[in-house]
């Protein structure tokens, strides 16, 4: 009898916090913490937790679920896990939701928040009633995108402000970040 060979999925994991607030995670034990899971080609990508790695499918509520409750074992506190396929990478990478001259004029800058599950409708329709001269957003599936058409620091909003107003946990990546992601490990 031949042994099975089962297939391998590239995945992404998009950490939420690693790195700030006082959590300071090394990569090499983050990638071993992923290792210990029976993860396999185990990669992290600068140090604001996003690890790439192969696994068998598995849903991905599940794998976030098991990664989330086995970083919180090993680290001693909550670090909610968004998983996305190299091929959802890739497209949520593409995904143009401004106009690309706004996204491209000076002090402008356009960040992806993860989320677990899309925002429900009236927490969807509350964020987008929150848009300002500043501030833009577009939700597409699981992911926000916020243009920020000023310096960050002139901002109205911030991570916490938009997990508050979608009722959820998200991480918050730099579309720079995102892009050169999808560049390196996206599937054609």
């Amino acid at each position: 009898m031949e042994p099975q060979i089962v297939p391998l999925v590239r995945y992404v994991a998009f950490l939420r916090a690693i790195n700030v607030g006082g959590h300071t995670v090394k990569m090499d034990a983050l990638r071993l913490l992923f290792a210990e899971l029976g993860l396999t080609q185990v990669e992290t990508f600068i140090a604001s937790g996003n690890v790439i790695f192969a696994a068998p499918v598995e849903a991905p509520a599940l794998l976030e679920e098991r990664i989330a409750n086995h970083l919180q074992q090993a680290l001693g506190y909550a670090v909610a896990t968004f998983i996305r396929t190299s091929s959802e990478l890739a497209a949520l990478a593409a995904y143009t939701p401004f106009v690309p001259s706004e996204q491209a004029a000076p002090d402008a800058s356009l960040y992806v928040a993860f989320l677990a599950t899309p925002p429900a409708e009236a927490a969807a329709a509350k964020l987008l009633a929150a848009r300002n001269p500043v501030d833009d957003f577009a939700i597409h599936d699981r992911e926000v995108y916020w243009l920020c058409r000023a310096r960050f620091s002139d901002s109205l909003f911030s991570g916490p402000r938009l997990e508050k107003t979608l009722g959820q946990l998200a991480t918050v990546r730099n579309s720079t970040t995102v892009q050169k992601m999808a560049a390196k490990y996206a599937a054609p």
